[in-house]
């Protein structure tokens, strides 16, 4: 399998998390990886985007313009600032929620993820998520990230199985925080299921 995956955020989202577990689960079904994180002021919030390459036709870890087969975004304005990755056909799953930052909260420009979500509408395939929606049965939205891995794996582009990926969270999840974080997966992959049709969310 190639696939070409371009993870999206800002500081405190878990995006790194993510993409190390879509690393690692196509690594366990055989096929090489190559990442790359770029952290800007992550911990202030600041822009973060994780590239990763699976299959042999990669040969750098950095995705080109036009080449990625998903974008997965965890912020809407992160999701226009990287929609050039995208591939025409390719899928975008979006975080309708917005995240301000610090220069929103000084001058109050009235930010609030609502014209990126409809200029993304217009520009590519996408299935959107409302992380305030999707992560208040679980009372936090730690989980978010682990949503979003499973609204990927249920859209059917991500290209892993829903089972690699419950097996790579089971490892880099701590056992305390297992069985809700399996619960959020599998919210995620429903969510995924109905958007496109397919109840069950499966591949």
């Amino acid at each position: 399998m190639n696939k070409d995956i371009l993870i999206c955020g800002v500081g405190g989202q878990g995006t790194v998390l993510a993409s190390r577990i879509i690393a690692a689960a196509a690594m366990d079904e055989g096929s090489p990886v190559h990442s790359a994180e770029t952290i800007g002021m992550a911990q202030r919030g600041g822009s973060v985007t994780s590239h990763v390459r699976i299959g042999g036709e990669a040969y750098s870890p950095m995705i080109s313009p036009g080449g990625a087969d998903m974008l997965l975004a965890f912020e809407p304005g992160e999701a226009v600032r990287n929609l050039r990755y995208l591939k025409k056909d390719g899928t975008a799953v979006v975080n309708t929620t917005a995240v301000k930052p610090v220069t929103e909260s000084l001058k109050d420009t009235g930010y609030d993820g609502s014209e990126m979500t409809a200029y993304l509408k217009q520009k590519c395939s996408c299935i959107f998520v409302d992380a305030e929606e999707v992560c208040r049965p679980f009372g936090s939205s730690k989980f978010f990230n682990i949503i979003m891995l499973g609204v990927a794996a249920g859209s059917g582009s991500l290209g892993l199985s829903r089972e690699t990926l419950l097996k790579q969270i089971e490892k880099y999840v701590p056992a305390k925080f297992l069985d809700v974080n399996i619960r959020a997966f599998e919210a995620g992959t429903a969510l995924a299921g109905r958007a496109s049709g397919n109840p069950k969310g499966e591949e």
